[in-house]
């Protein structure tokens, strides 16, 4: 596809950029939006201001005055409002699967049936399962622990082996999941949420392998599980596996009219919706009210982010780091559908999230993808999966969050990078392989 393209690659972009009318930015003022917002949320000012200020700086540093600045920011931020909309409206589902306990129920129930002798692929499955419903990484992470902590003080199990068991299940779930991550590549390609979500179901699959491979061998690996550090937690008001799971297969089956029979539900009908009649099923919907508060409190912060992440997304998008990528891309010679798990994971690493690595990459690649002849699906489901790469990266707050739920010391957490490094790596080899080279879709 590539040999028949009429200009290169860098000139294709720099085509679309001209035809958009708007400003360039240039590769210095980019890199300094970059720069400056990673050193603000390493110095713990809150991800959207970060992202905010490190814009700002970005489009001056860059070139253009501060009307100039503040348009393309307010651009950013407006492409991904449908997005925020989207994720707000999750939260009555995230609200209901958390706070009814159906999250724990799901978990204790996995660890159960396989027992501690397969302790640490509970645990791995547990935290994919979570995630893959509509739990957040994190959330997932925080409420499998206090089962993963009383499993490793029983087996003599190590605290590195059972966090990188639930982180690497959690990044395997998430890539399949109605997360905000997918709702940020679905909204930008304009495709179902579904796609997105079966699109990560293999090499979803294959992280969960090289998880538990990587788990064994940390079995007698750092430190061990004091008495004290053990959480007791109340069963009585916990409903079953059943009625628990009833929320997310509600939600997974509306979303799924759309494949099926072209009914089109969208996930702010259909995410909310779910969470309701789950409630029902656990026959709490009394309470439903209760849980939308608490989810939309989970979900607040994010949308926030996002918000910030627009503004971001505006500076890079409009700047010719863009075409500094492709030029490098095709200097090498490599595919140009290899540009988006390589954006995927170079926004992850700037921003240490799945979700603002995601928004980023889709709302700055996307038109470029398409434009090389990338079909939209392929295009959503390698940028999506090269997020998961570097989203565990100190400056974010999925690696304090993990690491504070086993009680971790940070020298030991930090041993922990090149492992979920590895496992995000083989979930982006596995779907580049399916929707770059085979062209599975």
């Amino acid at each position: 596809m590539t040999a028949s393209l009429p200009l290169p690659l860098s000139e294709i972009a720099r085509y679309g950029h001209a035809r958009s009318g708007m400003v360039e930015v240039s590769t210095l003022g980019a890199l300094a939006a970059l720069v400056v917002a990673i050193v603000l949320i390493l110095k713990k000012v809150p991800p959207a201001y970060g992202m905010m200020v490190g814009a700002l700086v970005g489009g001056l540093a860059g070139g253009i005055d501060m009307s100039q600045t503040v348009d393309l920011m307010m651009g950013g931020a407006k492409g991904i409002i449908p997005a925020v909309l989207r994720i707000l409206a999750a939260g009555v589902l995230a609200g209901v699967l958390i706070e009814s306990g159906a999250a724990s129920t799901i978990a204790e129930t996995i660890v159960k049936r396989l027992g501690e002798t397969r302790a640490l692929l509970a645990l791995a499955l547990a935290t994919l399962l979570l995630t893959a419903v509509g739990v957040f990484i994190d959330v997932a992470v925080i409420t499998v622990a206090p089962i993963a902590l009383a499993i490793a003080s029983r087996a003599d199990l190590s605290k590195m082996a059972i966090l990188i068991a639930m982180i690497g299940g959690g990044k395997a779930g998430n890539v399949m999941s109605p997360n905000p991550n997918a709702i940020a590549a679905a909204d930008a390609f304009h495709l179902p949420l579904t796609s997105i979500m079966t699109a990560g179901i293999v090499p979803g699959i294959f992280g969960l392998i090289v998880t538990y491979l990587i788990a064994k061998r940390l079995v007698q690996r750092g430190s061990k599980v004091a008495p004290e550090e053990l959480i007791s937690h109340e069963h009585a008001a916990l409903p079953g596996f059943g009625p628990a799971m009833a929320a997310p297969l509600v939600a997974i089956a509306l979303l799924a009219l759309r494949p099926l029979a072209d009914i089109k539900i969208d996930p702010l009908i259909a995410l909310p919706l779910g969470g309701l009649l789950g409630a029902l099923a656990m026959g709490k919907l009394r309470h439903s009210n209760q849980y939308a508060i608490a989810g939309l409190g989970r979900m607040a912060p994010v949308a926030i982010m996002l918000l910030g992440t627009g503004t971001l997304a505006g500076i890079i998008g409009s700047s010719a780091l863009k075409t500094l990528l492709i030029d490098g891309l095709q200097a090498s010679g490599m595919a140009p559908y290899l540009l988006a798990p390589v954006s995927g994971a170079l926004m992850s690493l700037a921003t240490a999230s799945t979700t603002a690595g995601t928004a980023v990459a889709s709302q700055v690649f996307g038109s470029t993808l398409l434009e090389l002849g990338v079909p939209a699906l392929a295009a959503a489901a390698m940028i999506h999966s090269g997020a998961t790469v570097f989203d565990h990266m100190p400056h974010g707050s999925f690696f304090h969050a993990t690491g504070g739920a086993v009680n971790m010391s940070m020298k030991e957490r930090l041993k922990l990078i090149p492992y979920e490094t590895a496992i995000g790596l083989v979930i982006t080899i596995v779907s580049t392989l399916l929707f770059g080279v085979f062209k599975v879709f």
